[in-house]
């Protein structure tokens, strides 16, 4: 999947699928922060860096509902589908990519 500067998108599998709790986390070192990986109730998959855009909470150990997560610091709730603060809250912690094939969860790494 191309981005825009026609940069390739490297998929780097995480984990199973299995190996995040429904409507919980897990977290994957990275070299620009550490990175919540999410799994809803409906078994979507999202990824954020794990940091709230307020206080620089712990994503990972939020309340997961329907597709967000509410920080465990301050209560703030992330939209994990775009990685928004919920009104009236502003601020933004950025998304990575996700999929799941197979029953594999795999991160989008920007080859740039």
């Amino acid at each position: 999947m191309p981005d825009r500067l026609n940069n390739v998108m490297t998929w780097v599998k995480v984990c199973h699928l299995t190996d995040i709790l429904p409507l919980g986390a897990r977290t994957i070192p990275a070299r620009k922060g550490e990175i919540a990986v999410f799994r809803c109730g409906d078994d979507s998959v999202f990824a954020v860096l794990n940091r709230c855009p307020h206080k620089q909470g712990p994503l990972s150990e939020g309340i997961v509902h329907g597709h967000r997560v509410a920080c465990p610091l301050h209560s703030w709730v992330i939209d994990l589908e775009t990685g928004e603060a919920v009104a009236p809250d502003i601020g933004c912690t950025p998304k990575i990519p996700t999929k799941v094939e197979d029953g594999v969860v795999f991160l989008g790494v920007d080859d740039a």
